[in-house]
């Protein structure tokens, strides 16, 4: 796959911008001093344009999670054109894509085709616009705030990416230049690769939570470098929740500013995936886990795979055999150690301990019973065997196929197995669902 990368033509649109802004930014941390003030500022930039691509161009745009009124998204819109990742209409047509392809070659940034490639790979290329994968941005060609910013957009990066963060140092803090090296290029290499993050880590190191169909992964610490879109696992299982995180101790600082905008009614309709649903995901997870955890254990013979012996040829066997529920086992090799001692264990052989085990001498515990199948050798023909619990279990076969294959529509690549049980908050502002 690199040297399928390397032979591609290089995009000089992107190229030098990703690969020069770090140069200049390295530049500026060795030859210019800034202020207290430019430093501060820088890190606010930095979370603006940073929430300006997470809650606008990704939850509000991509996805339509929540819905905001006009300053809102007029805030937004100019905070991530501050990022400089390119124009919200051509930012959501690509994730769209991700999401409708995820991990196929049309995918545009599948992590299929390497860490790299996923990261910032796949910008330094010009990509065939005929392999990526089609996105309906109906919605967002109809919106002429969207249309403006994406006709003039070269104008909206160089001026909230470059011109502002120089101006308000400048003024603020007669900082210019410092404005200009650390509020401007230092802070968008930083939400540059914050960015990116989500495209390659948060595809590579975490936890499959509520599906392991696909890469995305949920983790704490990307969630910390990408402004809360960390846990990808559960957003690409539920794209439309304007939550990435939905536990109280989760780092999502984008959820927050959309609820603080909510509770002043500048967003609604937040929508949010049905709580039962949440919980079967991460339940069916849970349930393959222990059955490939089950499966990796010794459980003895399945009792359908034993040979079936009679009363009388157990009696009259040389082993040490006994039998309990219909069951034969061979206990010669546990005799010595049997903490009842040997002599009581002996005095079964051959014969139904049934009653004993199950309380007339001893109640034995769960741990005995498993211990007790591993000697486990026949059966008798009476035993019932149909189905057992010690059985290796069976593929899990549980899941979600959509009833046809049609992606038509503006948000093509939401996928909701029902209608909502509570697709949207009640009010403007509402406590998140108690999920612990």
């Amino acid at each position: 796959t690199g040297v399928q990368t390397c032979a591609l033509p290089i995009y000089w649109l992107h190229t030098p911008l990703l690969l020069g802004t770090p140069l200049i930014a390295l530049y500026g941390l060795l030859n210019v001093s800034p202020t207290f003030g430019t430093i501060i500022f820088s890190i606010i930039y930095y979370f603006i344009t940073g929430v300006g691509i997470t809650g606008g161009y990704h939850r509000l745009w991509s996805h339509r999670a929540y819905d905001a009124a006009l300053p809102i998204r007029m805030f937004l819109l100019a905070a991530a054109s501050g990022a400089v990742e390119g124009s919200c209409r051509w930012w959501c047509r690509d994730h769209r894509a991700h999401h409708r392809y995820t991990d196929t070659d049309r995918d545009p940034y599948s992590i299929q085709k390497g860490f790299f490639y996923a990261h910032i790979g796949w910008m330094l290329i010009k990509q065939d616009p005929n392999k990526i994968g089609r996105a309906d941005i109906s919605d967002l060609n109809a919106d002429p705030m969207i249309r403006f910013q994406h006709r003039h957009y070269l104008w909206f990066a160089i001026f909230f990416g470059f011109v502002l963060p120089s101006l308000v140092c400048g003024v603020l803090f007669n900082d210019y230049v410092g404005g200009f090296y650390y509020a401007g290029v230092l802070r968008l290499v930083f939400v540059h690769h914050a960015t990116f993050c989500v495209n390659s880590v948060a595809h590579y190191i975490g936890n499959h939570t509520y599906a392991d169909t696909n890469s995305p992964r949920d983790s704490f610490i990307t969630a910390l470098l990408t402004l809360g879109e960390g846990y990808h696992c559960f957003h690409h299982e539920f794209p439309q929740d304007y939550r990435n995180a939905i536990k109280w101790y989760q780092y999502d600082p984008t959820k927050l500013f959309v609820r603080f905008c909510a509770f002043f009614g500048l967003a609604y309709n937040l929508h949010r995936f049905p709580e039962n649903e949440i919980y079967k995901g991460a339940l069916q997870i849970a349930e393959k886990r222990l059955a490939a955890k089950r499966r990796a254990l010794d459980w003895g013979p399945p009792p359908t795979q034993v040979p079936v012996m009679t009363a009388k040829q157990v009696a009259e066997d040389k082993r040490p055999l006994l039998t309990i529920a219909g069951l034969v086992y061979n206990i010669d090799q546990f005799k010595d150690e049997h903490p009842g001692g040997e002599k009581i264990i002996m005095s079964l052989r051959g014969k139904d301990a049934t009653k004993a085990f199950d309380g007339g001498v001893y109640n034995h515990s769960r741990a005995a019973r498993n211990l007790l199948h591993t000697m486990l050798v026949a059966r008798l023909p009476t035993a019932k065997v149909a189905k057992l619990s010690s059985e290796p279990p069976q593929k899990h076969t549980i899941e979600y196929v959509p009833e046809n294959d049609d992606h038509g529509g503006v948000l093509a690549h939401i996928e909701m197995a029902r209608d909502q049980l509570k697709p949207v908050t009640s009010s403007a502002y509402e406590i998140d669902y108690p999920i612990e």
